[in-house]
């Protein structure tokens, strides 16, 4: 079951706005390691609301973490259905992408973070007139179960206009570690779109092999000198939840740099990929911002190569690198 207090989203009748739903887990019990399973559940469409918390109901030794995305369309008219795109096959459940069309991150949880509160006038708008028409949550679980499961997520909505838009960018990178080695995963992307984005909490990913994952937005001088204001830097062996930017005054525009960092320690004898499983890594640095009005950038996500094939230096063309 989905459990919802009949609220924010659109069943058969018609439902009222009230400020705290329950997104969860209908039941599922995995029966293989490394599976990620999604659910879905449609937006009422005939007014337009905004998410402006979320309080995680899932612990760490079940869901090894969650993420809710914004769709037009789910993936598949499943109830649950294997989303695990880039992991072997959860032969229980059918195959599909987690939405129809590109996804819309809303927020990410991992290693029983707690919950967070957006700024006052901050939300993500969805449902009425913004093509987020479905809220799809995705669970990702080490191991197999032996009892159903419903973790999910509180949301806290608002129907009050909200001036701010909040939106969340991917910093991510592919890759692999060699054995016995320590290495930089770098990622680096320019932003070409005339919008102005107010960084307001980042939250980093990685799994046991991350050290320190750090985020920065690049600006070039006139002389060729980049300079690099810090957007965080956090251990990602912590609680893995969103936490305030260094500079709550920054502004990132047009032509700025934005870019991220994951240092990683492999003391196996074996290498290890940037993956989906827990027995590979990921480097993920995930950007909240708000913009004023509607419009927000169109894509969200930063990618590279990752190493040994990319670099800030020798790729980026970046100088003045941090240490």
């Amino acid at each position: 079951m989905i459990v919802a207090f009949l609220a924010l989203f659109a069943f058969e009748a018609t439902v009222v706005l009230t400020e705290k739903v329950e997104f969860r887990m209908p039941g599922v019990m995995p029966s293989q390691d490394e599976a990620y399973l999604c659910t879905s559940v449609p937006l009422d469409p005939n007014g337009e609301f905004s998410l402006v918390g979320f309080d995680p109901l899932a612990n760490g030794h079940t869901a090894h973490h969650m993420l809710l995305f914004g769709c037009a369309d789910p993936g598949t008219e499943q109830a649950v259905w294997d989303c695990g795109e880039m992991s072997q096959t959860e032969n229980d459940y059918q195959k599909a992408s987690v939405c129809a069309e590109k996804p819309s991150i809303l927020y990410a949880w991992a290693k029983d973070a707690p919950k967070l509160e957006l700024p006052k006038g901050v939300g993500f708008k969805i449902s009425g007139q913004t093509n987020i028409r479905h809220l799809v949550l995705q669970v990702h679980y080490m191991h197999k179960l032996g009892a159903p499961d419903f973790s999910g997520i509180r949301l806290k909505t608002s129907e009050v206009p909200l001036e701010k838009t909040a939106a969340t960018l991917l910093m991510v990178t592919g890759g692999e570690i060699s054995p016995k080695s320590k290495e930089s995963f770098e990622t680096a992307c320019v932003v070409d779109e005339d919008v102005e984005l107010h960084p307001f909490a980042f939250r980093t990913h990685t799994h046991r092999h991350g050290v320190n994952v750090g985020g920065w937005v690049v600006r070039e001088s006139d002389k060729g000198e980049d300079h690099w204001n810090l957007i965080g830097t956090r251990d990602p062996q912590l609680p893995q939840m969103f936490v305030p930017v260094n500079d709550s005054s920054m502004v990132i525009r047009k032509g700025d740099m934005l870019t991220s960092r994951c240092l990683m320690d492999n003391k196996e004898d074996r290498a290890i990929q940037i993956g989906p499983t827990g027995e590979d890594e990921m480097c993920n640095f995930y950007l909240m911002y708000w913009v004023d009005g509607d419009r927000t950038l169109r894509d969200n996500t930063c990618f590279s190569p990752g190493a040994p094939n990319y670099y800030w230096g020798q790729d980026a063309g970046l100088n003045h690198i941090p240490h």
